[in-house]
């Protein structure tokens, strides 16, 4: 390592650490560095230069860059993962009668908790999703509970009561019909379809406007929310969003549009298997970085675990804790589905290649 990259490795860690900028005195008293501040200052000045630290004009410090954050991840990190993050996942992991939800969920609480950063899992885009099944069970008589399934997996439920004007026969088959005319139709389009279908669904029953209110809503809320954030305590503690209502709003608008963390991960850069990207000074966007691994979902070949938090996040630990998490999830995932057609180790370790060289 050069006498530059250290001391570039030393301002982005002290700057994590500490929320502060970095001057060429507090690197030497910090770190006890053989070299002179006044050598000290001229690598910071030509790091500046290079672009991959800032200038912070209310102190004599500097910050590093967006550019030298990417420059950290991709050339100065350690790549070591927390032992105790390894431990609570293969913990969670050993349990082998869990959903997929209950593991996602539970493995994003732990991702967050040893990060201190927000996670999210983000799946296909909603208009890539179809119904599979629209189903009812009465649950006695005067309540049931609509069920339906998606192309990729995912399940959404609406308990009703039934007015006792109805019988529970009259709405069952009103399902039967919705579930006739619905299968195989894009989840983004469901709501104007049944709209269509209102004056259909009528002549089967008197009063089905119950059962298609509550129907309609579920698949009204599944639309527009299709992702579960997780950390978000966490992630507020930080020091940059603890006085500043503005920048938790951002942030909280970002953790709430799945579409949109899409779109920054695609401007991004890959590194390691890992997608990133760090908000720029001046772009317009919320001062976040946004790190995001690929994994493979039963039903779902295109998902990602993403984290979300400030730019000034521990990198280090984010990325390789992330990279981990995704790795093992993806083995458990194929692992529990071992010899069905299509998933022998030949292509599981093609998967595990491609996720490391970031394709």
């Amino acid at each position: 390592m050069t006498r530059r990259d250290e001391i570039l490795k030393l301002i982005v860690e002290y700057f994590i650490k500490t929320a502060k900028p970095v001057s060429s005195k507090t690197l030497q008293e910090e770190y006890g560095l053989d070299y002179s501040t006044a050598t000290i200052r001229n690598e910071m000045s030509a790091l500046e230069k290079d672009g991959l630290l800032e200038k912070d004009f209310s102190s004599a410090g500097r910050t590093p860059s967006s550019l030298g954050y990417q420059y950290y991840i991709d050339n100065l990190r350690n790549g070591e993962v927390d032992g105790g993050a390894k431990h609570a996942l293969q913990v969670l992991l050993s349990n082998k009668t869990k959903s997929v939800e209950e593991v996602l969920t539970e493995s994003c609480q732990i991702l967050s908790s040893m990060t201190n950063l927000a996670s999210v899992v983000l799946g296909k885009k909603v208009s890539e999703e179809r119904l599979a099944s629209l189903n009812i069970v009465p649950l006695n008589g005067h309540s049931a509970t609509a069920i339906f399934v998606t192309s990729q997996g995912y399940v959404e439920n609406k308990t009703f009561l039934i007015d006792k004007t109805l019988k529970v026969d009259d709405v069952v088959r009103g399902v039967k019909l919705l579930n006739e005319r619905l299968v195989g139709t894009p989840i983004s389009e469901i709501c104007s379809k049944m709209e269509a279908l209102r004056p259909v669904l009528h002549e089967y029953m008197v009063g089905q406007e119950i059962i298609y209110d509550a129907i309609l809503g579920a698949f009204a809320r599944f639309a527009t929310e299709r992702m579960s954030s997780y950390g978000k305590e966490e992630l507020l503690s930080q020091p940059e969003f603890q006085n500043d209502a503005q920048k938790v709003r951002e942030i909280l608008a970002l953790l709430d549009d799945p579409e949109r963390l899409k779109k920054a991960l695609e401007a991004g850069d890959s590194s390691d298997g890992v997608s990133v990207r760090i908000a720029k000074k001046g772009d317009g966007n919320p001062d976040v970085a946004i790190i995001s691994a690929e994994v493979t979902l039963p039903g779902n070949n295109d998902a990602a675990l993403t984290l979300v938090g400030p730019t000034r996040m521990d990198y280090n630990k984010a990325v390789s804790t992330l990279k981990y998490f995704a790795s093992a999830l993806d083995d458990y995932f194929h692992e529990s589905e071992k010899g069905k057609e299509g998933d022998d180790e030949e292509e599981r370790t093609s998967r595990r290649s491609r996720r490391t060289k970031g394709e």
